[in-house]
């Protein structure tokens, strides 16, 4: 018999103490990989997009509209490349339950404020052409299973058509994604489909979008914007696109203090699991290892084999944690549709792996401290005598 046989044996003969041991260390490095890959998410932002853009939005709240013709003046900056009017739309497929994340913009210039969005030449030419024409995100497009030329009888929760309707009948013209798939979830619709139907708030954006030439111009630009309209009854706030997502996810929290309390909260109690189901082994076994020492075993090749058992246990367990938390954040593209837009790229991080491998190694380490100390304090001839 080898030493991981035996190792093997050793761990199992408690057949349901190792499986809920197992399960204990599955969990907790599940919820370390769906928490990694949170933090990752909210923390993004644009990062994954290397161009400098800045958010003109109302400074009372975003939920006030500002004037479109502020676009004119925005756009006359020096160092504004392009401006994007934007709306909210408040877009649902059928019932309130399916929402999705949906924006009116102005087509020619969103494509110049995001010069990186993915989408093929024929399809970009449809969509400027069809004023019914939307584009939607690559996992958006798949969830629902839509296909280029596909109608859609799209809802609003917050417009009302002068149909009387909260309906408006679009058309798949494109399918976009981008890098760190910020535009992977939403769909893109005619600012002016939808200002000339609405029946109320006409003229106005929910917010302005703003390509910038040098991201280091970033603070002047946004000061000599809202300078603009200082003395407006509609004053702004400009800031960097980061800064604004930052500043969206920050009414969460702050999300890398929740996670790492939460990680270290459930990693503390995986090691108290550990490390007490390792020493209650270690007692009932005190017998084979006075045995063993008589066999000729040291004392370091004892405490080896009880450090390898609790490292096998995490190890075991957190490799199928990680997996499951791999498997489980893929499963999240069923998730709120908005939620998904401000969590670009969730997925679980690469540093996951070998940050994971180095949590395994140093939880069971930990784990097999108290049980070693168990060991040596146990004189062979009081294990004998215990048998």
């Amino acid at each position: 018999m080898n030493h991981w046989s035996l190792i093997w044996a050793n761990l199992t003969r408690r057949r349901a103490r190792f499986i809920f041991t197992l399960l204990s260390v599955i969990f907790a490095f599940a919820l370390f990989g769906v928490l990694l890959a949170l933090r990752q998410a909210f923390n993004a932002g644009p990062r994954f997009e290397r161009v400098a853009r800045l958010l003109t939005f109302n400074a009372v709240s975003l939920a006030v509209q500002l004037p479109l013709a502020d676009a004119r003046q925005i756009g006359a900056v020096p160092g504004v490349r392009a401006v994007d009017a934007q709306a909210w739309f408040g877009g649902y497929f059928r019932e309130p339950s399916n929402a999705i994340y949906a924006l009116a913009v102005q087509a020619r210039p969103y494509l110049q404020v995001y010069p990186l969005l993915q989408l093929p030449r024929a399809q970009r030419r449809a969509w400027l052409a069809d004023r019914r024409g939307v584009l939607i995100g690559r996992d958006l497009a798949r969830r629902y299973r839509w296909r280029i030329g596909a109608q859609i009888p799209l809802r609003s929760s917050i417009w009302r058509n002068r149909d009387g309707t909260n309906s408006w009948q679009v058309i798949v013209a494109g399918i976009v994604s981008s890098p760190g798939g910020r535009q992977n979830n939403l769909l893109l619709l005619h600012y002016r489909y939808l200002d000339d139907a609405r029946t109320f708030a006409n003229g106005t954006a929910s917010f302005f979008v703003l390509r910038i030439a040098h991201p280091g111009e970033a603070d002047r630009i946004g000061r000599a914007i809202d300078a603009l309209f200082a003395n407006s009854p509609e004053q702004t706030r400009t800031a960097p696109e980061a800064a604004f997502v930052r500043d969206f996810t920050s009414q969460f929290g702050d999300i890398a203090a929740i996670v790492s309390a939460v990680v270290s909260a459930v990693f503390f109690t995986m090691l108290l699991v550990t490390g007490n189901t390792m020493t209650q082994s270690v007692r009932e076994r005190l017998r084979e290892f006075a045995l063993l020492r008589s066999l000729g075993f040291g004392t370091r090749r004892l405490c080896a084999l009880i450090l390898l058992e609790s490292m096998t246990v995490t190890a075991l367990g957190g490799a199928l944690g990680l997996a499951g938390a791999y498997a489980l954040v893929a499963s999240f593209s069923g998730i709120s549709a908005a939620l998904l837009e401000f969590l670009p790229g969730l997925r679980v991080p690469s540093a996951a792996l070998p940050l994971g491998g180095a949590f395994m190694l140093l939880l069971g380490a930990l784990a097999a401290i108290l049980p070693i100390v168990t060991l040596l304090n146990a004189p062979a001839a009081a294990g004998l005598r215990e048998g």
